[in-house]
């Protein structure tokens, strides 16, 4: 299933904006029931979980910085006036 490039933008940007906030939330929550953990566990646990999240929306983050593919070219749109 292909989602459109202005549906993965928003879907990023949602993303961004509510669900890696609450997930931050959640993971700091998780590891604060283990009690103090020496230092380098909590450092490894923070930067798997930090990286894990971004594996499922990989396919929407993949080209959201370069311009929509399916817009037509502004030289395209100069030369038909």
């Amino acid at each position: 299933m292909k989602i459109s490039y202005r549906k993965r933008r928003l879907l990023s940007l949602i993303i961004l904006l509510v669900a890696l906030p609450i997930y931050i939330v959640l993971v700091v929550l998780v590891l604060s029931m283990f009690g103090r953990l020496p230092i380098f566990v909590e450092l490894i646990a923070y930067v798997v979980s930090g990286v894990i999240w971004v594996v499922p929306f990989k396919f929407i983050f993949k080209g959201i910085g370069r311009s929509d593919p399916d817009a037509k070219d502004i030289t395209e749109l100069a030369s038909n006036k």
